[in-house]
Parts: structure tokens; C-alpha cells; sequence
């Protein structure tokens, strides 16, 4: 098994919420740790994969915004600063199209996810080390993590939708 480091200046961990049913609001975490291990990586089936997101990174670009979402009433991260991500299992779905299935855990409420992977390719960089590029996408019900703040609108409906898209744009090399 080789181990994989991420290059965090071509990578980010993305995600993005419907906002008064008729925007996208997109944010992103700044910091986090990933382990990456798997015999062959372009394969991927036997990989063990792991996330530790810091909460209190969220950044959408918006102080106030980031603020709030770091407040009890979202994250709450002063009590729960962390998220984690460990794999189960990873099947092949299609030539370099996997389905990464773990545990995700937001609060200490730990559900399983399916990460929808596709392997982008790999390439080398200015400096001659090898990398391999990958995008990872999911959705969650944030509701099903204790992410419930939410107002009514006038207009009818509500101020955040409950569906999370999470993207993660990844480009790793070897260690």
C-alpha cells in the first residue's frame, strides 16, 4: 500500500445550499487533514481514505455568514469542532468512476455517505512529482446532522434548503 498527501493549494473540500429557494450559496473549508492509502490509485478499490475537516475553516465569503455557521445554532463548533470522513468501501462504478461509501460524522452524528468519485487523471507537476487528479461529489440532508436553524419566508418556503451538495476537487501525490 502507498500513501498519498494532498497538494491543499490545487485541492479544496466545497460545498454549496440552496438560499431563499432561488440561489446557490457556496462555501468551503480552509483546513483539514486527509490520509490517503491504497495499493493502486488509479484503481482505487482497495483505498482507505480519511478527512478530518476543522469546522471553525468555513468560509463562504461572508463574515457574518461564517459567524453564524460556526454558532450553536449550525455547526456549534466550539462543542463539535470537527468533521470526519472515514471510507468503507469503494466500489467501480465505470471506467474511472467509483462510488466511495464511509461514515460521515457532523456533530458526533455519524450516517453513511456516497461519494460519487471520478478519477480525473494524472499528471506531473513543475517539479516532476507525479499527480493524480480526482472530484468527489455527494449530498446530504443536513437535518440528519442536527443542522437545523431555518427560518420561514413570506413568499412561502424557507431560507436554506436541507440538501448539501458536497464537492471535493482533490490532487494528491505520493509521499
Amino acid at each position: 500500500m502507498k500513501k498519498y498527501a494532498i497538494d491543499y493549494s490545487h485541492s479544496t473540500i466545497g460545498f454549496s445550499v440552496r438560499h431563499m429557494m432561488i440561489s446557490q450559496i457556496h462555501g468551503t473549508f480552509e483546513s483539514y487533514h486527509a490520509e490517503f492509502t491504497v495499493s493502486d490509485i488509479e484503481q482505487m478499490q482497495d483505498a482507505k481514505i480519511s478527512f478530518l475537516i476543522i469546522v471553525a475553516s468555513v468560509s463562504t465569503k461572508n463574515f457574518d455568514r461564517d459567524v453564524h455557521l460556526v454558532s450553536p445554532d449550525f455547526f456549534d463548533a466550539d462543542v463539535y469542532p470537527k468533521i470526519h470522513f472515514e471510507s468503507t468501501y469503494i466500489e467501480k462504478l465505470e471506467n474511472n468512476i467509483f462510488a466511495i461509501h464511509g461514515d460521515l460524522t457532523i456533530k458526533n452524528i455519524t450516517k453513511p455517505v456516497i461519494f460519487t468519485t471520478m478519477y480525473v487523471g494524472r499528471g506531473m507537476n513543475p517539479w516532476s512529482q507525479e499527480v493524480y487528479g480526482f472530484q468527489a461529489r455527494s449530498k446530504i440532508d443536513r437535518r440528519d446532522f442536527n443542522l437545523v436553524y431555518n427560518t420561514l419566508l413570506e413568499t412561502g418556503g424557507v431560507l436554506i434548503s436541507d440538501e448539501i451538495e458536497i464537492v471535493v476537487d482533490l490532487e494528491i501525490n505520493p509521499v
